[in-house]
């Protein structure tokens, strides 16, 4: 009996998530099939022009726009942005600063602030609890 070995596959809107881009912009081929795992490798190791320029310009998703305003996806909804941004709209609200998105640059600071305390603390209940002798 021989075994055959399946190609693994996914919905175009995986593969544009694991791309970090926007599925509503990517060519109407990518949007219409199936990607299969090798395909996925490829674009990540040789990315074609189409994803360069995407990836440089945008439109972005919500994650890779909240992470280059340096916010939350959620900081991004109360500030009222609910659309993907292209790169200029980015750098134009960063320009203009708003005070929502001052509001959550803080407000995130303030979380990777307190992320930041809580795995010290965590890792120095650890290394106390290596050095602490057994019975």
């Amino acid at each position: 009996m021989t075994s055959h070995k399946t190609t693994q596959t996914m919905k175009p809107a995986t593969a544009a998530k694991k791309l970090g881009v926007y599925l509503e912009a990517t060519p109407a081929e990518f949007q219409e099939g199936v990607v299969s795992r090798d395909e996925l490798n490829a674009l990540q190791a040789e990315p074609p022009q189409w994803l360069l320029d995407l990836r440089r310009n945008g439109p972005h998703p919500r994650p890779v726009v909240a992470a280059k305003l340096g916010v939350s996806i959620s900081g991004l909804a109360r500030g009222g942005v609910t659309e993907a941004l292209t790169t200029e709209k980015i750098d134009a609200l960063k320009a203009e600063n708003p005070e929502w998105l001052r509001k959550e640059r803080a407000t995130q600071a303030e979380v990777r602030k307190e992320a930041a305390r809580i795995k010290a603390k965590n890792a120095a209940a650890r290394d106390e609890e290596r050095q602490a002798p057994r019975r």
